[in-house]
């Protein structure tokens, strides 16, 4: 299952002042969550884990590492069965419920053009974590 992929948004009404990678960044942010946080896939434990280190001591962005492993695409084979069925509560919720990864995107980067207008980086990163971290264990909590 595909959930989400940079070209779908790069693809439509896409800022033309931007570069198609910023099309990837609100989703490479929270990959890299879920990979940092224990929630990796196979794809990435087996076959990637020499990216998945240089990810974890920040020798590569969020975006750049997304888009070098994951070729812009989010998919369940990115994470593992908990991980999927937290972003199939989490990211892939409708973008009205209060409680999904885009509203949350949305509130802690609000000054933003549009949502790709949020630079790939670590402080982009640390910004949005606590949100996803707090969401995860109310997500656990209920489990």
């Amino acid at each position: 299952m595909k959930y989400d992929d940079a070209s779908w948004h790069y693809g439509g009404n896409f800022p033309k002042d931007l570069p198609d990678e910023a099309g990837a960044t609100h989703i490479a942010m929270f990959v890299a969550w879920a990979v940092l946080n224990g929630l990796a896939g196979e794809m990435h434990t087996e076959h990637f884990a020499d990216q998945m280190e240089r990810l974890k001591v920040k020798k590569l962005t969020p975006r750049e590492w997304f888009l070098e492993v994951c070729d812009g695409k989010f998919t369940d084979d990115d994470l593992n069965g908990a991980g999927n069925l937290f972003a199939a509560r989490y990211y892939d919720a409708a973008d009205t419920d209060p409680v999904s990864y885009m509203a949350d995107y949305s509130d802690t980067f609000p000054d933003g053009e549009t949502l790709y207008s949020v630079p790939d980086g670590w402080d982009t990163y640390s910004a949005i974590q606590p949100k996803i971290d707090r969401r995860y264990q109310t997500w656990l909590g209920a489990r």
